[in-house]
C-alpha cells in the first residue's frame, strides 16, 4: 500500500509525519481492513453469500465498503449520528444497506447501541462475518507487518512515537513492532477527553475517529509508555494549525495525535539533542468539511463545552 513520511519543521524536534491518508480511502483503516478481509478468506470464513457486518464511526466502514466492493462481498455498516455526513453519503452509495444506530447509550456515546445492533444482524442474516475491530488479532497484525513496517525503513531511528487510539489495532500493531527495532522509543497513546480507553470518565464527543466509550481488548496489547488526553477544542486548533503552516488537510484524529506532540513537548523541552519524533496521521479532512473546519460548528463546540482546551499526560507502569 505504501503511504508517505514527510519532515514537519518545528522549532523543538524533528517531527515526521506518516501519512496514512494517502492510502486508498483516505485512513489508516485500509490497512487492517483489507488484511482482515484477506485472512478471513483465506481460513474460509468469508465466501461469496457472506454479508459482512461492522461497527464504525467511519473510517473502518469507508474502507470495508471500498475493498468489500471490490471482492464481490455484501456489506452492512453500523453507523450514528456522529458519522460526519459526507462519510455516510458515501457509504448509501457504496452499500446497499446501511444500519443507523440513534440512541445514546450510558455512557453519551453510541457504540454499545452499535455493537448490540451489530450482534442482532448477526443473528438475522443467513451468513455474517464480523470483523470485530476491537478485538480481531488480524487488525494489529496490519500494523505490525505494514505501517510500522514503511516507518522503519522511512524514519529510521525514532525517540518517540504518537498514535491516536479508538480501537486500539494501530497502537497495538506499531508498538510492538516498533519496541523490537528501537527498545527506546517511548511510545504515546492520543486520546480524546471523554473517551474510557485510559480510565477517564466518559462524556459526550463530537468528533469521530478517535476516542471509544470502551476498552477495546487491542489496548491491552499495546506497548504504551505514555498517554495524551486531548479536548476537541484543541484537536479543532491543531487541525487547522496544520493547515495553516504545512498544507496538510487532516482530520480530527490526525488534529488530536499533532496537538499532543505539540503540547507534550511544550511541557517537557528537550534538550541539547533534539528528538527524532514520528506521529500518524491517520485521517485526511475532506469528511470534516462541515465540522471541524466549519467556523459555525467549531463555534458551537466551543460554547457547549464551555472551557478552554487542555492536554494532560498520564504515565502507564
Amino acid at each position: 500500500m505504501g503511504t508517505p513520511l514527510i519532515p514537519l519543521a518545528d522549532e523543538r524536534c524533528d517531527i515526521v509525519a506518516k501519512l496514512e491518508f494517502c492510502n486508498p480511502t483516505g485512513s489508516s483503516k485500509d490497512r487492517s481492513a483489507l488484511w482482515i478481509l484477506e485472512q478471513a478468506i483465506g481460513r474460509g470464513e468469508i465466501a461469496h453469500d457472506t454479508t459482512v457486518v461492522e461497527s464504525s464511526s467511519g473510517n473502518f466502514a469507508l474502507a470495508l465498503a471500498f475493498y468489500c466492493r471490490m471482492l464481490g462481498i455484501a456489506f452492512v455498516p453500523v453507523i450514528d449520528p456522529n458519522c460526519n455526513e459526507a462519510t455516510e453519503a458515501q457509504l448509501r452509495l457504496l452499500c446497499e444497506r446501511v444500519e443507523k444506530v440513534a440512541v445514546r447509550d450510558v455512557t453519551g456515546s453510541y457504540l454499545k447501541n452499535r455493537l448490540s445492533r451489530v450482534r442482532e444482524l448477526l443473528v438475522e442474516l443467513d451468513s455474517a462475518y464480523w470483523p470485530n475491530q476491537y478485538a480481531n488479532p488480524d487488525a494489529r497484525d496490519a500494523h505490525y507487518h505494514f505501517t510500522a513496517g514503511e516507518l522503519i525503513a522511512q524514519a529510521g531511528p525514532l525517540d518517540y512515537l504518537f498514535v491516536g487510539v479508538g480501537t486500539g489495532g494501530t497502537i497495538a500493531g506499531l508498538s510492538r513492532r516498533i519496541k523490537e527495532t528501537y527498545p527506546g522509543c517511548v511510545i504515546v497513546a492520543v486520546d480524546a477527553e471523554g473517551s474510557v480507553i485510559f480510565g477517564g470518565p466518559p462524556k459526550e464527543r463530537r468528533i469521530p475517529g478517535i476516542g471509544s466509550s470502551i476498552v477495546p481488548p487491542l489496548c491491552g496489547q499495546a506497548l504504551i509508555d505514555q498517554v495524551e488526553i486531548v479536548s476537541e477544542a484543541r484537536a479543532v486548533e491543531a487541525c487547522r494549525a496544520l493547515a495553516a503552516r504545512y498544507g496538510l488537510y487532516a482530520g480530527g484524529s490526525t488534529g488530536s495525535t499533532y496537538a499532543a506532540v505539540q503540547d507534550y513537548f511544550a511541557r517537557h523541552p528537550p534538550g541539547a539533542r533534539r528528538p527524532r519524533v514520528a506521529f500518524i496521521a491517520a485521517d485526511r479532512g475532506h469528511a470534516y468539511a462541515q465540522t471541524v473546519y466549519d467556523p459555525t460548528w467549531v463555534q458551537q463546540l466551543r460554547a457547549e463545552t464551555a472551557q478552554p482546551p487542555g492536554v494532560e499526560t498520564v504515565a502507564v507502569n
